[in-house]
This record gives C-alpha cells, sequence and structure tokens, in this order.
C-alpha cells in the first residue's frame, strides 16, 4: 500500500520522532510506514487522518 505520510509529515516539520510520539507508536513504526513495509491497524489509520486533517484514502492508497 502506498502513502504520504512523509509528505504530510514534512509540511508540519516533524521528525519520525515527533510523529510517533503523537501517535504513541515508535519512530520504527513510522519509519516502516512510510517505506511501505507497514500496513496501519484501521485504528492507527483513522489516529493519523485525525492528526492529518485527512480522510484515510487521501493518506493511503491501495495498489494490486
Amino acid at each position: 500500500m502506498r502513502n504520504v505520510l512523509r509528505e504530510l509529515r514534512a509540511e508540519q516539520g516533524w521528525t519520525q520522532t515527533d510523529l510517533a510520539a503523537r501517535l504513541s507508536v515508535s519512530r520504527q513504526t513510522v519509519n516502516a510506514l512510510e517505506a511501505g513495509r507497514y500496513d496501519p491497524s484501521l485504528p492507527l489509520a483513522f489516529k493519523l487522518a485525525r492528526l492529518f486533517e485527512r480522510r484515510i484514502e487521501d493518506i493511503f492508497f491501495y495498489e494490486e
């Protein structure tokens, strides 16, 4: 699954550590999400959407 987390995080001027703290996850989780190696749980996807004031489908894109 592709996402725009890195871009959204950069717009805010946050580091991966900053974002991880806001989400209550590890920096490694943020890194894996941004790299597309990890698909978020539904609760985490909702947290991200609320944090960035976007719809989930505006952050994550399914590629077949």
